[in-house]
């Protein structure tokens, strides 16, 4: 699989130099774009009766075209949950139409709410499966492909390190993780997504597999999206998520707001272990795996209120109910909650 993955990536490479030499005719705009989002809340913990206010994200991007092939991006977020933390920083490849080469630092390309950029986030949190099943951002290199056969399809497919964002100095394995992902965008607002990942965050692999579908038209998105995780060698218990929910826009005419939207979320997740060796709680490789989310489901009900075109200003009104398997363990921050959230990209 190596192999075949670097023969493709040298074939994009010898499609380049060609292409670069045409584009010296056509204009190109190098002036770089500069994103951001920022999202404060308050949140009250209804049980205990305390609250507290956060910068859940303050992120900041600069991306751009050197030329017509060539394009990067650089994204640092200044307060995720209080830390300075590196996101993407990649440079791309485009030699022809529909084709890109990327290689860097990024999210894989698996699930689709763990995909979701926070400001295109239905909800103020979260699902299980992006937070804490299948959320996974490293350093590798990725192909995407786009072509049309009557109705667009997507698929790309990674290889990656498997030390996460800050271990690549001294960084060397012969392991290499993947992660591949076909999107199917049907018409009439039907989306199918398939998409399977290999980790290996210490010394028991990992395979996860997932499947996903959704609408979205005339106001409405549904969405439902299942994950199965398994631990080789029996190591730990396979893990089941499931994330589904329902939203609607209700435009609104003459007012502060120009729409509402109503939405309502059901998610769960099994015991669930990170796949790290742990031993009197701390990371030690003369543990064993453990259950570091216990298992549970919750149900999330909410509205936004978007000051401006969607995903750009909205007001996030959300309460979350847990439900937790007898003798689990609730989290400090994964108990009954109001959260009241703003966020604005601009």
């Amino acid at each position: 699989m190596i192999k075949k993955f670097f023969f493709i990536a040298s074939l994009v490479f010898c499609m380049v130099i060609p292409a670069m030499a045409e584009e010296d005719e056509d204009k190109v705009d190098l002036k770089p774009k500069v994103h951001g989002t920022i999202r404060g809340k308050y949140e009250y913990q209804t049980e205990e009766g305390e609250g507290r206010f956060q910068v859940r994200n303050a992120r900041v991007s600069l991306d751009g075209d050197l030329t017509k092939v060539v394009s990067y991006k650089v994204e640092i977020d200044l307060s995720d949950e209080g830390q300075i933390k590196m996101l993407d920083t990649y440079a791309r490849l485009k030699p022809v139409r529909g084709l890109d080469f990327t290689i860097g630092q990024m999210r894989a390309p698996f699930t689709i709410d763990a995909h979701r950029s926070p400001h295109l986030q239905y909800f103020a949190n979260r699902s299980f499966i992006a937070k804490q099943v299948g959320n996974v951002r490293d350093v590798g290199a990725s192909l995407g492909y786009s072509f049309n056969v009557g109705f667009p399809i997507k698929l790309e497919a990674g290889m990656f390190n498997g030390s996460g964002l800050t271990n690549q100095k001294d960084f060397w394995t012969n392991n290499i993780n993947f992660s591949a992902k076909a999107q199917f965008f049907f018409p009439r607002g039907f989306n199918l997504t398939l998409s399977t990942q290999k980790i290996k965050p210490d010394d028991v692999s990992v395979m996860m597999y997932d499947a996903g579908a959704y609408y979205h038209a005339h106001g409405w998105h549904v969405e439902t999206e299942y994950l199965y995780k398994h631990y080789a060698d029996g190591a730990f218990k396979a893990v089941h998520a499931l994330d589904a929910f329902v939203s609607y826009d209700i435009p609104l005419r003459k007012s502060f707001f120009t729409k509402i939207s109503p939405l309502i979320r059901y998610d769960y997740m099994s015991d669930h272990s990170d796949g790290k060796r742990y031993l009197d709680g701390e990371e030690n490789t003369d543990g064993g795996l453990i259950i570091n989310d216990y298992q549970r489901s919750r149900i999330t009900g909410g509205l936004t209120f978007s000051l401006s075109l969607p995903f750009v200003a909205d007001i996030r009104l959300n309460y979350e109910k847990y439900f937790y398997r007898d003798g689990a363990i609730a989290k400090p921050s994964e108990r009954d909650k109001l959260v009241v959230e703003f966020m604005t990209r601009f």
